[in-house]
């Protein structure tokens, strides 16, 4: 990953779907922190929404650790479906996605992605579905499709590049505070 090719997609990370994800506390936990990672590092961020207005918006805590969020709700599954990316956003080559599910608006999110020439990380640990073997499934065929799957450390160390920088002592810091769920 490219700092300057890079950017995070949080897809529909919403208050009335969170609840019946597995694991779903330390799921919010996760993106919480990956989302705070990169907001460090300057790393664009959006937040999409799949249909707001029965799943409710994104959820409080992510939206407010970004100053200026970006946030496009869809109907479809796919962001890419939907047709509802910022233009601003083609510039991206390298696509960072987490969210949920996964089996469901991730897998097709990233299905559309690849299809548009995108290289595409899944973020393993900063997804989730309602059930383990959904999430598993859908991992395995994002791999299998040609997404890279990684873990948020993998994302922001190798954003960082280096130790010794402002943002590398302010995102250790979280890491020795046992901030990083």
């Amino acid at each position: 990953m490219e700092s300057d090719k890079a950017a995070l997609m949080v897809v529909d990370v919403q208050e009335k779907l969170l609840p019946a994800i597995h694991e779903s506390e330390r799921l919010g936990a996760r993106i919480q922190w990956l989302v705070s990672a990169c907001h460090t590092l300057n790393t664009p961020i959006l937040f999409t929404e799949q249909y707001p207005r029965g799943l409710g918006h994104t959820l409080p805590a992510l939206v407010k650790l970004v100053e200026q969020p970006e946030v496009v709700d869809k109907q479809h599954f796919s962001v890419v479906a939907a047709n509802c990316l910022p233009e601003h956003w083609q510039q991206y080559r390298q696509l960072i996605v987490c969210g949920m599910e996964t089996h469901v608006c991730v897998l097709q999110t990233v299905m559309g992605l690849l299809q548009a020439g995108k290289e595409v990380f899944v973020v393993a640990d900063a997804v989730g579905s309602r059930t383990e073997e959904n999430r598993q499934l859908g991992l395995a065929r994002m791999r299998d499709a040609g997404a890279q799957i990684v873990s948020r450390e993998m994302v922001i160390f190798e954003l960082m590049r280096q130790a010794g920088t402002e943002q590398f002592r302010t995102i250790s810091q979280q890491f020795l505070r046992g901030e990083q769920p």
